[in-house]
C-alpha cells in the first residue's frame, strides 16, 4: 500500500526493560481512523484497558501525528497526547503545535507508544533510526525551557524537546507535556503519566521528510488553503493581530464571559485584560508554528514591579481564568500566573479555574486561612499568583489539593457544587447559561467540559459555518454532533491546527490529503470518519465506568444570569440531551447500538458495552 503522508511505522519504547523497537503499523486504518487523534485513540483502546488506573505501570502513553503533519500544508504542525487521562478518568487525547510533531514525522514515526515504568528519572533521545535512554536525574525539577535548552545541549542543538516541568514530576492532576519551551499540550493531566514513568522529557531529530503521493496536486490545494486563510477575518485578522484574547472583549460585551467561578456572566475588568491591552502593553513579537502565517502566539514580557517575567502568552483562555474568573483586572499579574504555570508544565485553564474555586470557597467560609496560609479573595492578584506557587510546588496540605484540580478540591471541603466543570475537567471561558450549543457541548465531551472539542461559539458568534443564536435551542444537537464534535474529531487526526477552521472547511482539508496519501478521502467519509472516532472514544469512556449521568453540568448552570445583558439566561441541556443521543444512534443510556457500531465499522467494541 502506498504510504505517501504516513511514515507507516511506530516507535515503540518500553521503558522498564529500557529496549526500542520500529514496528509497522496496519496502513489500512489510515482510512478508518486517518491519523493523530483518530489512529492514537483506537491503538490505547486496542492496547490497554480503559479501566486500568492511569498512572499505574500498564498504562500506556501515546505520541501521534497526522498525515498532513510536517508535509507543509498551511498549519499543519500539530501532534497529539492520547492516553487514560489522570484528571478525569476519561481518554485524554491533548493536542499541541509547534515543531516537535513534524520532527517525529522527519525521523520516520507516525507514532510514539511509552510503556512501563522507569526506575529512574530518564529521557529518550531518538535520532532517525537510533535511540537512547539517558539519565535525566540532573534534569528533575528543571522548569521546562531549562529542560529543553539542556537537553539540545547534550544531544543536538537541532533536536525538538517534549518534557514536564516540575508539575508533571510531583503527578500533579493539572500537569501538561511541554514541547519547543512553551507550547502545551495542556489538559486532562497527561504531564502526570510522564511523570508517573520517570520519563522527564522525548527529544527527536530527524533527517528524513515526509512524502506526497501527488506533489502538484497537494501544493495547488495547500496554495488554496492559504490563500483562504490569510483572507479570513477571524484566522489571519484579529488572531494575527491580538491572538487569541482578542475574544476577550467581545464574549464579555455579549454577556457570556464567565466571572468569579462562573456566579457572573460579565467582567468590569475585561478591557484592561483583552487583546488589544496585551499588544499594547506586554506584547514583544508573534511567534508561528511549523508551516503557520497566522503567529498568534504572543511572546511578551512583564518589564518592572512584583509580576516581572518573559514567555508565551497568555492566551484568550488563561487571560480569562486568571483574570475575569479570579475577579483580577492586574495584567500583569495575569501573565505572571501565566509564566508560572508554564515553568511548572501546568495547564493554565485548569490552574485558573481551580485557584477561582479555592477563592469562592475561602469567601464562603469553606476554607479556614490557616489551611492556606493567606486570604484568598476574588479580585486579589497577589494571593491569586501565591495560590499559582503553591499550586505549582505542591506545597503543603492545600498546595498537594490545589495541584488536583477544583473537582478535589471542592469535594473535599464538602461542596463539590462549586466545582464548575465536567466529568472533572474545567470549564472553558464560553458561558453555557449562554451558549446553548456549548452547554450540550460540554455535558457531552469525551474528555469533559472541553471546548476544543466542539466550539459551537464558531456558530453562535462568528457565523461559521453559519449563523445560530445562541439563545436558540432547535437544532442544537445536530449541529454539536455533525459541524463541530465529529469535525473537530476529523481535523485532530490530520495534524492541521483547528484554528484553520474558521477559514477553510473539510473540503479544503481532504483536497491536501488525498494528494498527500493517494489515499481516496473525501469531504462525505471525513463526516463518518469523525462520527467513529467519536464514538470508539464514547466506547473508552463507557469501558472506564462512566455513563448517561456524566453528561451533566454543574447546577449553577441550570440557574439564570443574575445580571447583564444575558440576565435570566440558563443552561437548557435537558431538552437537549435524549435527541442528542438519539441523532448519535445511541441508546437512552448513551450507548452506542449494535446498529451503529455496525454501520461505522466498531461492531467488534459492542459486547464490552452491553
Amino acid at each position: 500500500m502506498n504510504i505517501s503522508g504516513y511514515t507507516g511505522a511506530l516507535l515503540r519504547i518500553d521503558l522498564s526493560r529500557r529496549q526500542a523497537r520500529r514496528e509497522p503499523w496496519d496502513l489500512g486504518l489510515a482510512e478508518r481512523f486517518v491519523g493523530g487523534r483518530g489512529l492514537a485513540s483506537y491503538l490505547l483502546y486496542r492496547e490497554q484497558d480503559p479501566a486500568a488506573d492511569a498512572l499505574g505501570a500498564e498504562s500506556k502513553f501515546i505520541l501521534g501525528t497526522g498525515p498532513l503533519t510536517g508535509t507543509g500544508a498551511v498549519a499543519a504542525s500539530r501532534y497529539v497526547v492520547v492516553c487514560k487521562a489522570p484528571l478525569t478518568g476519561t481518554i485524554a487525547c491533548s493536542n499541541s503545535g509547534g515543531f516537535f510533531g513534524p520532527e517525529l514525522k522527519f525521523a520516520g514515526y507516525d507514532f510514539a507508544i511509552f510503556e512501563g515504568r522507569s526506575e529512574t528519572p530518564v529521557y529518550v533521545w531518538i535520532d532517525d533510526g537510533r535511540v537512547e535512554f539517558r539519565s535525566a536525574e540532573k534534569l528533575w525539577g528543571l522548569t521546562p525551557a531549562a529542560t529543553d535548552e539542556q537537553v539540545r545541549r547534550e544531544t543536538s542543538l537541532m533536536a525538538k524537546v517534549a518534557c514536564i516541568g516540575p508539575g508533571g514530576e510531583k503527578r500533579s492532576l493539572l500537569a501538561g507535556v511541554v514541547n519547543d519551551r512553551a507550547r502545551l499540550a495542556a489538559r486532562s493531566g497527561v504531564g502526570a503519566v510522564l511523570g508517573s514513568k520517570n520519563l522527564k522529557a522525548v527529544a527527536v531529530r530527524g533527517a528524513g521528510s515526509v512524502c506526497l503521493a501527488d506533489p502538484e496536486a497537494f501544493w495547488l490545494a495547500a496554495l488554496d488553503a492559504l490563500k483562504k486563510i490569510v483572507n479570513d477575518p477571524v484566522s489571519f485578522g484579529s488572531f494575527r493581530a491580538y491572538g487569541t484574547a482578542s475574544l476577550v472583549n467581545l464574549i464579555n460585551e455579549m454577556g457570556a464571559y464567565p466571572t468569579r467561578n462562573f456566579l457572573e456572566e460579565v467582567f468590569a475588568g475585561a478591557m484592561p485584560t483583552s487583546g488589544e491591552a496585551i499588544r499594547d502593553e506586554l506584547l514583544l513579537r508573534n511567534r508561528a508554528c511549523f508551516a503557520c502565517p497566522i503567529a498568534c502566539t504572543r511572546v511578551t514580557a512583564v518589564k518592572d514591579g512584583p509580576y516581572q517575567g518573559r514567555g508565551e502568552g497568555p492566551e484568550y483562555e488563561t487571560t480569562w481564568s486568571f483574570g475575569a474568573l479570579c475577579g483580577v483586572s492586574d495584567l500583569k499579574a495575569i501573565a505572571k500566573a501565566h509564566y508560572l504555570c508554564c515553568d511548572y508544565g501546568l495547564d493554565a485553564m485548569s490552574a485558573g479555574a481551580t485557584v477561582a474555586c479555592a477563592m469562592e470557597l475561602f469567601e464562603k467560609g469553606y476554607v479556614p486561612g490557616s489551611d492556606i496560609g493567606f486570604a484568598l479573595r476574588f479580585g486579589d492578584a497577589e494571593a491569586m499568583v501565591a495560590a499559582v506557587r503553591l499550586m505549582g510546588e505542591r506545597r503543603g496540605p492545600f498546595g498537594a489539593l490545589l495541584a488536583d484540580g477544583s473537582y478535589r478540591l471542592a469535594a473535599h471541603y464538602g461542596h463539590p457544587e462549586l466545582f464548575m466543570g465536567v466529568k472533572k475537567l474545567e470549564m472553558a471561558a464560553y458561558s453555557p447559561r449562554v451558549f446553548q450549543g456549548m452547554a450540550l457541548h460540554y455535558a457531552t465531551s469525551n474528555r469533559g467540559a472541553c471546548h476544543v472539542r466542539g466550539n459551537t461559539v464558531a456558530a453562535e458568534l462568528y457565523g461559521i459555518p453559519k449563523y445560530v443564536p445562541p439563545e436558540t435551542l432547535d437544532g442544537k444537537e445536530e449541529m454539536v454532533r455533525r459541524p463541530f464534535q465529529n469535525s473537530t474529531a476529523f481535523v485532530d487526526s490530520t495534524g492541521i491546527c483547528l484554528f484553520s477552521k474558521f477559514a477553510i472547511t473539510h473540503r479544503e482539508i481532504v483536497s491536501m490529503l488525498a494528494p498527500a496519501t493517494g489515499l481516496d478521502f473525501t469531504f462525505d467519509k471525513s463526516i463518518v470518519q469523525g462520527d467513529r472516532i467519536w464514538n470508539l472514544e464514547r466506547l473508552f469512556n463507557l469501558r472506564a465506568g462512566f455513563a448517561a449521568a456524566d453528561d451533566t453540568l454543574p447546577e449553577r448552570m441550570l440557574e439564570p444570569v443574575p445580571g447583564g445583558p444575558r440576565a435570566g439566561s440558563r443552561a437548557q441541556l435537558h431538552q437537549n440531551l435524549q435527541t442528542y443521543y438519539a441523532l448519535r444512534g445511541w441508546d437512552e443510556r448513551g450507548v452506542p447500538t449494535r446498529q451503529k457500531l455496525e454501520e461505522l465499522g466498531l461492531e467488534d467494541t459492542w459486547q464490552v458495552c452491553r
